[in-house]
């Protein structure tokens, strides 16, 4: 098998296969595998934020009324050195994971050639001819530029390119309410800069419980961040005076730089893929069937190229799945249908299975429970008040159907609810666990006693 691309999806799919007994080698166009997760998205954005929290002391502010106030140009020294750090760290895990797994790791790029072959114009100058078994594509996907964005302005940035900012910033316009604008207004305000967030939509992470997105909408102002909802498309041009943003509105912004976090598109440009009877979509991603299969026989795609939800911890399993149907291997045959999403953003929000409204139009007949983290005893102590646990679940009989949170340690906490779902579980196994105390996990327990109290009383709490 050749796997062109060492991102996660990449990586896992080859290591599956070569876990197997099977011969495999990645065809990678960077210098060091890992893509866009670990050199320039997930794994700097989720550094960028814990470095932002613990050299500006933020989380402390308001339950000890002190903070740390660094020169501007120290702390982004101390930003940019960490987040190099860890790159370098988990980069050397990924190449250590390849050679562990002995797989042959080919610099260079690669592209599709004649009867299910690969021709990789090597870094050192030379060409190889590979002809596999079968292929996966798993090249990922970069920022998507809106045509009408001037991204050749230096002041103009993307969610890559945003990661190299060289000077301290004053102000920053965040142009998409989604996960990855999110994550970045946030910890741009958390790193005390004047942060206005825009986006065209009514709430923000559209995906999510529509009150979790309220909710998080509120705590952004409470921080400081302006945010505009239901703006219309903005267009920012440069004037001689700097940079001008102008809403639908009307309103005129005038900051230092602009962030636009506008989606993904699929790395797919110089692969031969139509040459090949692969089929895309309009945004160049790679259109595959249940088992991942192309539509070119023995040519299969895993990750973010083939589009949504373009989480690496989905990518992961993807490339697995596709391996094994690849390559016959009866091990894995389906990834996981209730996935948890997770948004890296101060205060983070997580989620898994139902939302509310996505229970609402499938008429069910549900009810839900909460707990409030100005009420957790642990969250109480850490001054992290912010935010609930939300639990969606069947009236009649009782069936856990979805869990929300914003908090903290929503990412983390989310696998507790998640392990229930796959499980068929009730609120009842919170009601009847016992957990430590004290503890955010405990959250849980009393949204589920939350919950019970409105079968009784459905007022109760609202």
């Amino acid at each position: 098998m050749v796997v062109i691309g060492a991102g996660p999806a990449g990586e896992k799919a080859a290591a599956q296969a070569a876990y197997f007994g099977r011969s495999v080698a990645i065809v990678e166009r960077e210098r060091r595998p890992g893509g866009a997760a670990v050199l320039n998205a997930g794994v700097p954005t989720k550094t960028l934020r814990e470095t932002a929290l613990y050299i500006t002391g933020f989380r402390a502010r308001n339950v000890y009324g002190i903070g740390l106030e660094l020169d501007p140009y120290a702390a982004l020294s101390h930003l940019r050195s960490r987040t190099d750090q860890v790159v370098k760290t988990m980069t050397q895990a990924v190449e250590d994971n390849i050679a562990r797994h002995g797989i042959k790791l080919i610099c260079g790029i690669a592209r599709l050639g004649p009867d299910r072959s690969v021709l990789v114009d090597c870094e050192d100058g030379t060409s190889r001819l590979l002809k596999p078994e079968v292929i996966v594509i798993a090249t990922g996907s970069r920022p998507f530029h809106p045509p009408d964005v001037p991204f050749e302005d230096p002041d103009i940035e993307d969610s890559e390119s945003v990661i190299g900012i060289e000077r301290p910033l004053r102000s920053i316009v965040v142009v998409g309410g989604g996960a990855v604008g999110c994550e970045y207004a946030s910890i741009f305000a958390a790193l005390g800069v004047e942060v206005t967030l825009v986006d065209s939509a009514s709430r923000l992470l559209p995906f999510m419980d529509a009150e979790i997105s309220d909710l998080l909408a509120s705590v952004f102002r409470k921080m400081g961040l302006r945010v505009l909802l239901g703006a219309g498309r903005a267009s920012v041009e440069r004037e001689p005076a700097g940079l001008k943003l102008t809403l639908a509105s009307g309103e005129v912004i005038r900051p230092e730089k602009v962030l636009f976090a506008a989606g993904r598109a699929g790395n797919t440009e110089g692969l031969g893929l139509t040459e090949a009877g692969v089929e895309t979509d309009e945004r160049g991603r790679v259109l595959v069937d249940d088992h991942f299969r192309t539509t070119a026989n023995g040519i299969y795609a895993a990750g973010d190229v083939i589009g949504p939800p373009a989480l690496a911890s989905v990518s992961m399993e993807q490339g697995r799945v596709a391996a094994c149907h690849a390559l016959g291997i009866a091990f894995k045959e389906t990834v996981d249908p209730l996935p948890p999403f997770g948004v890296y953003s101060i205060p983070e929000v997580a989620m898994v299975g139902l939302t509310e409204e996505a229970a609402r139009a499938r008429g069910l007949v549900y009810e839900i429970g909460r707990a409030w983290f100005a009420r957790n005893t642990r969250a109480t102590i850490a001054g992290q008040p912010e935010g609930l646990l939300k639990l969606v679940f069947d009236r009649a009989d009782k069936r856990l159907l979805g869990v929300h949170i914003l908090g903290t340690s929503a990412a983390e906490l989310i696998h507790q609810g998640q392990a229930v779902l796959h499980f068929a579980g009730t609120i009842d196994y919170f009601i009847h666990s016992t957990f430590n105390v004290p503890t955010e996990s405990e959250a849980y327990k009393y949204a589920a006693y939350d919950g019970l109290q409105r079968l009784v009383s459905p007022k109760h709490g609202d």
